[in-house]
């Protein structure tokens, strides 16, 4: 068995633009359904959503079959809990709520084996390996990590070249609904301030020479993001897209309000 090529990452390092989903709703059955859908990636929401290690095994292995490329959002950057999401499959990371460059130094080193990072060696028991049957997993796993970190507050911002900088880090992900309320927007991303700080932002990470990404349901927006240089992009949630279409069917046979924009990024 060959070593598992990480497509995200090698389009990342091309400058390809990836169209994504962000996947809320923990359930293995919904995420192939999305990696049906055709979006290049699929983020798998370990912070928000109700996600256990097994449910993300259990979606890791539903889109296995399918082109969309996984991504695993960890509850928080711990070297512990990261090395059991690598374990299990998983090539991609976006680690929320990166704020220093030491911060995101320890994050590289963490999806690594040493000498050069902190990563356990249990490859005997790890899906990743395919249980010790791809050939020189060890040599080769390093190569196919991709970190992705996420600035998504004022402190994040403040030290966004320096991390940037770091090298290991893969992308550099905007958070726009907890940048906005660090800023005093609260609920609204579209807010020119945010914006603004948002624009900057896609600049000085294509400036640092790293792939830029940003999560939007406002296609406006999210088209904007693309046309400024970011190129791993989520157009939507799939809690929002299952609760907008329940709530139009709804109206449309009963007397439910239909559903209204809430502005806000999903």
């Amino acid at each position: 068995m060959e070593m598992p090529v990480n497509r995200f990452k090698q389009r990342l390092q091309s400058g390809e633009t990836q169209i994504g989903l962000w996947l809320g709703l923990a359930d293995a059955y919904a995420a192939e359904l999305a990696a049906n859908a055709g979006f290049d990636w699929l983020l798998i929401d370990g912070e928000h959503a109700p996600n256990d290690l097994r449910g993300l095994l259990g979606q890791l292995q539903a889109v296995a079959p399918y082109a969309s490329q996984p991504v695993i959002r960890p509850v928080i950057g711990d070297i512990a809990l990261i090395k059991q999401v690598l374990d299990i499959g998983a090539q991609t990371l976006l680690v929320p709520m990166v704020e220093t460059a030491k911060q995101a130094h320890q994050l590289v080193r963490a999806m690594r084996y040493p000498p050069q990072g902190l990563r356990g060696v249990g490859s005997a028991l790890a899906r990743a390996s395919r249980w010790n049957s791809i050939p020189g997993y060890l040599d080769q796993a390093d190569e196919q990590m991709c970190l992705l970190v996420q600035i998504e507050n004022r402190e994040g911002l403040a030290n966004l070249d320096q991390i940037a900088a770091v090298e290991g880090v893969d992308g550099v992900f905007i958070g726009p609904a907890d940048l906005s309320a660090s800023m005093g927007h609260r609920g609204n991303p579209g807010h020119p301030e945010v914006q603004q700080e948002i624009e900057r932002a896609i600049a000085r990470i294509r400036a640092a020479g790293k792939a830029a990404g940003i999560l939007s349901a406002d296609e406006k927006l999210a088209r904007r993001y693309i046309e400024l240089g970011a190129t791993f992009v989520a157009v939507g949630v799939d809690t929002t897209v299952l609760m907008r279409g329940l709530q139009s069917l709804a109206a449309t046979f009963t007397s439910a309000a239909a559903p209204a924009s809430s502005g806000g990024v999903y």
